[in-house]
């Protein structure tokens, strides 16, 4: 009884070419590689995986949260380059002074 041959319903377990499809993440938003993130942590929470598909789920896991620090850095510099925008003196663009 191979993994390859379980089906998702019968056993969420990863199976090595699962685990190596993986190793290049999807060019997805965070919502779907944190969802992702979520079911990886799932499955190593219930358990019953060999050691090789436990390994395979955390390192996926590993990545998965290294690319949402990425995603949610990104997203806060961009909020404070708003907010320092925002606080920036209004200065028209002409150059006239408003007199």
């Amino acid at each position: 009884m191979t993994p390859e041959r379980r089906t998702a319903k019968q056993d969420p377990a990863v199976t090595e070419a699962q685990a190596q499809a993986s190793l290049d993440l999807p060019d997805e938003g965070f919502e779907a590689l944190f969802a992702r993130l979520e079911a990886v942590s799932q499955q190593l929470e219930v358990g019953g995986l060999s050691l090789d598909q436990s390994l395979a789920l955390y390192e996926e896991g590993m990545r998965l949260a290294q690319r949402c620090q990425a995603l949610l850095g990104a997203v806060e510099q961009r909020i404070e380059t708003l907010r320092t925008e925002a606080q920036r003196p209004n200065i028209p663009r002409d150059g006239a002074s408003g007199e």
